[in-house]
């Protein structure tokens, strides 16, 4: 599946990914978010650990975990885009944004 981020960005979500996200069973009713999050995030910043990697967040009140962030690992190739994972936190991890809202 073929998603767009806030800039226009094609970002894949494999079948494999998407079957490791939904593992999660707080992720697993959740998956909408996903799209919302990568078209309208809070903020992306850029991985710590990985050059090629940018966390996008989204606040979400209200969720029966509480209210979390949604936090959505996309790895940057050269031309190609792909999401890691995605999971809810508490916090934004520390890092350079690369945009916010």
């Amino acid at each position: 599946m073929n998603l767009t981020d806030y800039a226009g960005n094609i970002i894949r979500l494999t079948d494999e990914r998407l079957a490791h996200v939904q593992e999660h069973p707080e992720m697993a009713m959740n998956i909408g978010k996903i799209t919302e999050t990568l078209g309208v995030p809070d903020t992306v910043i850029k991985s710590r650990s990985d050059e090629e990697a940018r966390l996008y967040y989204k606040y979400y009140e209200g969720l029966p975990i509480g209210n979390k962030y949604l936090c959505i690992v996309v790895k940057f190739k050269e031309a190609d885009a792909f999401i890691i994972t995605a999971y809810f936190t508490d916090s934004i991890k520390k890092g350079v944004a690369i945009w916010k809202k």
